[in-house]
């Protein structure tokens, strides 16, 4: 062969080539010979030039090889510099050819491995010749096999897939007709009404063409006027539905009842003060009404609110009903569809893939079948597509896959035709129409139809509020209307939140709103009215009417209440001296009566109208404390001189205010009780202001007891600095300080308790002593049985007789020894 013979050429050059050469012997002495001179001629390179990094750019390498003296040609010296140039350059040179002479020797030591490596590529090549020879032999034979023993059964298996092929074409010919008659049919269905239908019919279509029909042109823009039909039929049925909704919800409420607006009209037009001649607008003839005329409508129209609210709801209840049913509907569908497949799965354990694999040039059948199972499966196959029109096709490529073939009596519990012009019935699933996920969220919307319905009803409520309260009309109300008027807006809430299930905030806010302004008002009234009571108050004892006793009485169990005003009384009660409350005597001013009635007021709004129960609280410590503060200027500070006039504030006027303040110390507990008692528990902090209270009034009722102890101690050091011992007994100055006791006895007995009365003047009897001693001890008078002594002891005897006579003060024990010096 040739590459045989250029291969024994070369092999030839090459045994010449070593002929050539010297013996091994004389050759390797050369060798080494040769080594050992380039080793010392590469010594002479400096080894500068031998650096891994050697670079000229780097300006300490370039003056190293190529120093500036020897081009430097200033100062004369220009014959000698280029001499020296020349030698650099020769020198340079001779590295150069040193290099070169060593890096050829290298080479001709590494021929022969060269010439080596070129054989054996030779002899490479020769066994790829022989390898691509026997392929290409190997080829020949299985080519001739493969026409022998396989050609003529893959023909028979393309041939079978060709016509399955062919059939699947017809079928989906066949499926593109009917498919292109979508339209004209929605059409016809949407001239009947048929909306379920033809939105089923859309639904259909626009899963066989994302599905069997998806990729092909024609059909491009078909799903795009598919969603366009949607949109419109979702029009057509809101506007037939909300033309159904309207003439639904606008019927008469009842057998006699008008609309909400004619409602407003009739009552304006009953009301015989209105000239609707003068006034035209509704709104303006409206607020004409008075607050039972107002009141009535308002009620009317919240009655016609709440039938509304139940007609919607009864509407809302029937669709709410069909989507569970569906969503019940669709549940059993599933569970009977997992029972089917599991008995389909059971039938097809035999049959699994029939062909496994295609591929460009031929096919690989599965080892499982043998040539003969598989016509008989293919023909099945088909004849199942056949008998089956109403299936739907499928869009695989592969001989024959088993979930691809839907059979006429499938395991599905119920399915919806749509019957299309074309000769083809499109089979949907009920639960092909809505998910159960779009059901639940439908579910939703209809319960928020339902809130929406709430809402509006609240929020016109709240507009017809706000117009009659625009001319400060419902700020004027009493408090009877406005709690009238509170419990019918929280029926009409609570109503409406049992049938819809949610509490519209709507009128609640308005309310509170006007709640806000009802107290603020409510207060303001109490307080003015307050301040004008004090500001009139004379500060002496009032007749206590039997209704306030009654008052007192209504709240002697714990529980604060207006009694309800007795009607037709046959027989006049005389007002009492004092006010009996659990059985102790109050003696009290005017003022103090009004006050327990306006402080019950305060605690009957709170029950009547619990929203503002924090709002009362605030504002009914504010007028307890401007109670105290203003009482305690009144008489402590003397502003009543200024004020109404009084000469001179007197001890009974102190005595009969610290009564007073102790009569609202006795119910600020009841108060603090009763309002604890509606407040929720993370407000309880604001129960302080009664224990503030509480010691503010605590405080002033001791002011006003050591005014009192003040007053007699101002007295005694008055009278006693001028006592003298000496006859007749008793002094002058004891029968003065006597009476002055007296005095002070019969100005506070009648108001203050035994107890109090005694403790008060046990502090006068300390006083006393105090400069009873300090007098003796400056005359120098002491306990030593003198005629000074005798005199002083009959004067004290006096003095304690005199007091201990006085009601309620026999058993005091004034102790008078303390005031002798001791005996020196």
């Amino acid at each position: 062969m040739l590459p045989t013979t250029n291969r024994i050429k070369r092999e030839k050059i090459h045994e010449r080539c070593k002929n050539i050469c010297p013996p091994k012997d004389t050759f390797e002495r050369t060798l080494l010979h040769t080594h050992d001179k380039s080793r010392t001629d590469l010594e002479q390179v400096p080894k500068i030039f031998m650096k891994p990094d050697f670079a000229l750019d780097d300006s300490l390498t370039f003056n190293s090889v190529l120093p500036w003296s020897h081009f430097n040609t200033a100062g004369g010296k220009g014959n000698r510099d280029a001499a020296s140039s020349k030698l650099l350059q020769e020198k340079l040179s001779h590295y150069l050819d040193i290099v070169e002479v060593n890096i050829a020797h290298q080479i001709s030591l590494r021929s022969e491995a060269f010439f080596h490596a070129m054989t054996s590529q030779h002899e490479l090549q020769d066994y790829l010749k022989k390898t691509s020879q026997a392929v290409k032999m190997l080829r020949d034979k299985i080519a001739q096999i493969d026409k022998v023993m396989c050609e003529g059964s893959l023909h028979i298996l393309r041939l079978a897939l060709t016509r399955n092929n062919c059939v699947k074409v017809y079928n989906k010919l066949k499926l593109m007709a009917t498919v292109h008659q979508t339209q004209p049919t929605v059409q016809v269905l949407l001239s009947t009404s048929e909306f379920v239908g033809a939105l089923d019919l859309i639904a259909t279509t626009q899963e066989v063409l994302q599905q069997e029909l998806q990729g092909i042109h024609s059909f491009r823009h078909l799903g795009s006027q598919l969603c366009e039909l949607e949109k419109l039929i979702d029009k057509m049925m809101i506007a037939e539905f909300s033309t159904y909704s309207h003439s639904d919800l606008n019927r008469p409420l009842e057998d006699d009842c008008q609309v909400l607006e004619e409602c407003v009209i009739n009552k304006v037009s009953q009301t015989e003060e209105i000239d609707t001649d003068v006034v035209v607008k509704l709104a303006d003839q409206m607020r004409m009404l008075n607050f039972p005329q107002w009141f009535d409508l308002l009620k009317d129209i919240f009655s016609k609110f709440t039938i509304f609210l139940q007609r919607v709801k009864a509407t809302l209840n029937i669709i709410h009903s069909v989507v569970l049913s569906v969503l019940d509907k669709n549940q059993r569908t599933r569970e009977l569809e997992e029972i089917s497949q599991q008995k389909n799965a059971a039938k097809d354990n035999s049959l699994d893939t029939e062909v496994a694999y295609l591929i460009h040039e031929g096919m690989f059948i599965s080892d499982a079948f043998g040539e003969g199972e598989l016509t008989p499966i293919v023909v099945d196959t088909t004849s199942q597509r056949n008998a089956s029109p109403n299936s739907e096709p499928c869009s695989s490529d592969s001989v024959s896959e088993p979930e691809c073939t839907t059979d006429s009596s499938s395991s599905k519990e119920h399915t919806s035709s749509s019957a299309i012009p074309g000769g083809v019935d499109i089979m949907v699933s009920e639960d092909m129409k809505l998910t159960d996920s779009e059901l639940g969220k439908l579910a939703n919307n209809i319960q928020e139809l339902l809130y929406s319905a709430s809402d509006i009803c609240h929020d016109r409520a709240v507009k017809f509020l706000m117009s009659r309260a625009k001319d400060g009309f419902l700020e004027k109300l009493n408090s009877m209307e406005f709690i009238t008027l509170s419990r019918l807006m929280e029926t009409f809430i609570l109503d409406t939140e049992q049938i819809c299930g949610r509490k519209s905030m709507s009128l609640l806010g308005a309310l509170q709103s006007q709640a806000n302004k009802f107290v603020n008002r409510f207060h303001e009234e109490r307080k003015t009215k307050l301040s004008l009571l004090l500001d009139n108050e004379r500060w002496k004892q009032a007749d206590v009417p039997a209704e306030f006793q009654d008052l007192v009485d209504s709240i002697s169990d714990g529980k604060i209440a207006l009694p309800e005003k007795k009607s037709g009384t046959t027989e006049e009660r005389k007002p009492a001296e004092v006010l009996i409350v659990e059985g102790q005597q109050y003696a009290v001013v005017g003022t103090v009566l009004l006050l327990i009635r306006i402080i019950l007021e305060y605690c009957q709004c709170v029950d009547n109208i619990p929203s503002v129960t924090t709002d009362m609280l605030t504002r009914l410590s504010d007028l307890l404390k401007y109670f105290n503060s203003r009482s305690c200027q009144l008489v402590l500070g003397a502003g009543a001189l200024q004020v109404v006039g009084l000469k001179t504030i007197t001890t009974k006027n102190l005595a009969l205010s610290s009564r007073c303040l102790q009569l609202i110390v006795h119910y600020i507990p009841v108060i603090r009780a009763h309002f604890e008692a509606r407040l929720p528990p993370k407000q309880y902090s604001m129960l302080r202001h009664f224990d503030h209270i509480t010691k503010d009034y605590h405080d002033h009722i001791a002011e006003i007891s050591a005014k009192l102890v003040a007053i007699m101690d101002s007295l005694f050091d008055k009278l006693l600095s001028k006592y003298e011992v000496k006859a007749p007994v008793p002094s002058a100055c004891f029968r003065n300080i006597c009476k002055q006791m007296t005095k002070m006895h019969e100005a506070i007995f009648d108001l203050l308790p035994e107890e109090q009365t005694q403790m008060l003047f046990l502090r006068i009897n300390a006083s006393y002593k105090l400069h009873l001693k300090k007098q003796l001890s400056h005359l120098n008078v002491i306990n030593d049985g003198g005629p000074q002594n005798g005199l002083v002891t009959a004067d004290v005897a006096f003095y304690t007789g005199n007091l201990q006579a006085l009601k309620g003060l026999k058993d005091l024990d004034l102790n008078m020894a303390e005031i002798w010096e001791q005996k020196r």
